[in-house]
Order: C-alpha cells, then structure tokens, then sequence
C-alpha cells in the first residue's frame, strides 16, 4: 500500500518472516520497513497546565479549515466536528499537517493569491503542534467558539433543478477497475439556459471519485458567429468546492442540449449503487455581461522514457480574444510530480500563474 496506489495484493510478508527467522535465531533479512498510511495514535496523558487546548485554540482552526469536508455525510474520512471524535486522530492530524498533506492546498505561495486557499497560517500550524504534544487537552468549554452552520444538503442552496444522471442506479462491482461511465441526459431545454451556481451531487460518495458534467449540443446545429464553446459545464472531485460565478458571470446551456454525465467509480471492497445528480441556478440572460467557459489545456500524446525521474510534458491553448481567467484546474494522476501554468503575453514576457512543485 502506498499514498494513492494500493497492490492487488501483498508482494511479501516482511513480519512474518522476520518472526520466523527471529524464532529460529536467525538474522533477520528486512529489520526495518518503511509503514505507509495513517499514524496510529497512543494513548495520551493530557497536560493539566496547558496553554493550547481545543477549547480555546484547535475548534477553531478546525472550524475554519477542516469541517468543511470533515463533518458528517461529507467526503472527509472522519468527522472533526466534536473533541470525542478528534481526540484519537491528534497524533495523525498533526503528522498530516507538519508533512503538509492537510489541508490540501499545494500551490507555491510565492505565485498568486487565490480566494480558496486552504493553507493553515505557522502560527495555527504551532498551536496543532503544542495541543498534540500536551496530550491534546479540552480545555474550558466556556472557551469553546460558536459552531460553525453549514447548508445541509445543496452547498449552492436549492437548486432551480435537479437533472438525475439516470432512471434507475449503476451498481458497482466490489471488486475491480470499473472504466468511466458515461449517461446521456435530454433536460428538454427549448431555448438558451444561462448556468450562475451548479453542483454535482455524488449519490454514493464511497465509490463516485469525480463526476464531470459536459454538454452535448444538437446534431447539426450551426454554431453561431461569435458563440464561445464550452469543455465541460461543472465537475467535481473530493474536496472541490461547487460552480459558484460572480454576479454577471454564467455559463450558456444552448438550446436543445443534452447533458453527459461523465462517471469515475472507484471500488471499495462492497458491492454498492450510485445514482448521481446535478443541480443548477439559473440567471436570466440579460444579467450575463461575461459569458463563462472552461477550456482544457492537455498533452495526451507523450510518452514517459523508462526508468526516467523526471519527464516535463507541455500542452499550450492560446486565446483568440480578450479573456479573464478566474480559476485553474491542474489535473494528473499517479505519476504526475509537479505542475506549472505560465502565461505568455503578446510581447514575449511570461509570468507564473500557478506553480505546484510537490503535485
């Protein structure tokens, strides 16, 4: 087992072979082995006399940075919203935070500001850091902050509809790689919709990895003379926040559309059913002063050398008019080490957009 990869199955048995060559006296072959995975925590003697505790510091870093994805029926493994259900992960949460796996944000700070910056502050990162090595205190509750009020349900508020991704679930296998599913959905739209919010609902967040949403226009249909083309319309991923535009902002349904449901399962051990949704807020168009798309930058033919540690790959998109961009979306999978946008302006300058050094 590793971060990201699991084996079909075990390649060696490191301790029993060690408890086998121990017990024949023996010099064990494998004395040491690199344990990938969660930190399994000790039972801990909390401080009396200490200065951090959760009731008065780690609540409200918690609050702030976790429970949006770590409270219950959200994607987060474990619930932080109470002390009780944190206590045992403190050793873990704070080996997540000091090897910078938590909370995920890995963009270089020294390229851009971004309003979904997830990165703890040094001096949040301390106080995790003083709590867990006080034996993660509770504290006085009088010193407990106001618990957070999250919208159950649809993060965008109620959806001015909701498009089922089929009639009936897809079952998926226990077992096995399950190739992307792809359900063709007919909204009947007779005339343009204009997209401001929208959010895929996963129906089975145990299994449904990312679900990606791309609209298919009529057989045939002339695009007219100015009209901008759309990649996808809205996707998500665990941790990725909903389609959300300013106001002015929206994405163009054309008329007579059809919706694909793009479906990435990913087995658990379980044979389960899926029935995903997505949920859209309209705006009417004589509010939209920028018509919003999402474009794909991507290198699909390359080949990584054997044995190579380092292999850069370069896609380009160039705009062919006047544009604002509003959000990144770097996307690779097991082998991807590091990612960087650059813009290259019409005088030949360039400028960092985004750089991820540990992807």
């Amino acid at each position: 087992y590793s971060y990201g990869v699991r084996r079909p199955e075990a390649t060696s048995e490191e301790l029993a072979n060690a408890i086998e060559e121990l017990l024949a006296g023996r010099p064990i072959a494998v004395p040491r082995t690199e344990a990938v995975g969660c930190l399994i925590g000790r039972l801990v003697e909390p401080a009396a006399d200490a200065s951090v505790t959760y009731c008065n510091r780690v609540a409200a870093i918690l609050q702030k940075k976790c429970l949006e994805c770590h409270r219950s029926g959200e994607i987060g493994p474990f619930s932080m919203e109470s002390y009780d259900e944190i206590v045992g992960w403190a050793e873990m949460i704070a080996e997540t935070v000091e090897t910078e796996r938590m909370p995920p944000w890995h963009a270089d700070p020294n390229h851009g500001d971004f309003a979904n910056d997830r990165r703890l502050t040094d001096d949040e990162k301390r106080a995790i850091y003083d709590w867990t090595e006080a034996g993660a205190p509770y504290g006085d509750p009088a010193d407990l902050p106001e618990p957070p009020s999250f919208i159950e349900g649809w993060r965008i508020g109620e959806p001015d509809l909701v498009i089922p991704m089929s009639d009936t679930p897809f079952s998926v296998p226990a077992k096995g790689e399950v190739p992307y599913q792809y359900f063709v959905v007919d909204p009947g739209f007779k005339t343009d919709r204009w997209i401001r919010q929208a959010e895929c609902r996963p129906g089975n967040r145990e299994v449904v990895h990312h679900i990606i949403i791309g609209i298919q226009t009529p057989e045939g249909r002339e695009r007219q003379r100015g009209e901008l083309e759309s990649e996808w319309l809205t996707a998500t991923a665990p941790g990725a926040a909903p389609l959300d535009l300013p106001a002015g902002m929206a994405k163009r349904i054309p008329a007579g559309s059809k919706l694909v449901f793009q479906m990435h399962y990913t087995t658990n051990g379980r044979a389960t059913t899926d029935l995903s949704q997505v949920g859209f807020v309209f705006v009417d168009e004589a509010e939209v002063r920028h018509e919003m798309l999402t474009q794909q930058v991507i290198n699909t033919e390359f080949t990584i050398p054997p044995h190579a540690a380092d292999h850069p790959v370069d896609a380009a998109y160039r705009f062919r008019r006047d544009s604002i961009v509003t959000a990144l979306f770097p996307h690779m999978h097991l082998r991807g080490k590091a990612f960087r946008y650059e813009a290259e302006y019409p005088d030949g300058t360039r400028e960092i957009l985004l750089d991820i050094p540990r992807y």
